[in-house]
């Protein structure tokens, strides 16, 4: 499936940009304004069921590491990707053969049951549970807002709008039961981890990357959507602006 895709900047250098649950490519604008104006092209796809890209009859994440490999070009300068884009893009890099990854607490491993009466229970109406869980999070993701722009904010609304909510479980349940295994990465790869990322990175999973020659960083005052706290406004933003600025600004590549 060709995925919609929004562009920003022109440049000769190229950025992939792989987004979460929920959300859609217009939401990497303030992540993207700096590689764009280093004279990059930053290409932000919008996944199967978000933004505008067609709604799909599947959503395993083989299926959406597809289309990404159907829509982004091969040999990109950098992609990045966050929460659900980090379980689709390693199952698409060794064809997309970027130089160098970036991922954002990427949804490597979630703390879901997948065997024995829980899981049973859980899966048996994954979108209620999966809502319980999340009331959790409340604080968090207050305080993450708060910390948004009014565009942002416009947008996520528009984002959470527009998806193909039948997805959730679907979604949510690949992940579980086809969790990430720490090995080399095939390409140079970076992953920054926030205060919230033992949901989708534990602890014992962050020090097997290490390991095997991932370069993992934390920023543990910030929230799992820190990517979108990333405005020169928000002094919550200067840990993710000075740790990764080499990265957010394309500096490796552009």
């Amino acid at each position: 499936m060709r995925l919609s895709t929004t562009v920003f900047g022109d440049g000769p250098r190229t950025v992939g940009l792989v987004h979460g649950l929920g959300q859609s490519g217009a939401l990497w604008e303030d992540f993207a304004a700096p590689p764009a104006a280093s004279g990059c092209t930053v290409l932000a796809v919008d996944l199967r069921g978000h933004g505008d890209s067609p709604r799909g009859s599947s959503y395993l994440l083989d299926d959406f590491a597809a289309d990404l490999v159907d829509t982004l070009p091969t040999g990109l300068d950098v992609l990045a990707c966050h929460s659900l884009g980090g379980s689709i893009v390693p199952r698409a890099i060794g064809e997309l053969a970027p130089k160098r990854a970036l991922y954002l607490d990427p949804g490597f491993r979630l703390a879901l049951p997948t065997s024995g009466l829980r899981a049973r229970l859980f899966w048996a109406a994954p979108l209620v549970s999966l809502l319980i869980s999340a009331l959790g999070r409340r604080d968090q993701q207050r305080r993450a807002a708060a910390a948004h722009t009014p565009r942002t904010r416009e947008l996520t609304a528009r984002a959470k709008r527009d998806f193909d909510r039948r997805m959730i479980g679907e979604v949510y349940r690949d992940i579980a039961h086809h969790p990430f295994s720490a090995a080399a990465p095939e390409v140079p790869s970076t992953v920054v981890l926030s205060g919230e990322a033992e949901a989708v990175v534990p602890a014992d999973l962050a020090a097997d990357l290490v390991r095997h020659g991932w370069d993992v960083r934390r920023l543990p005052d910030l929230t799992h959507e820190f990517w979108l706290e990333n405005t020169p406004q928000d002094h919550r933003s200067r840990p993710l602006l000075t740790g990764t600025a080499r990265w957010c600004r394309c500096e490796h590549a552009c």
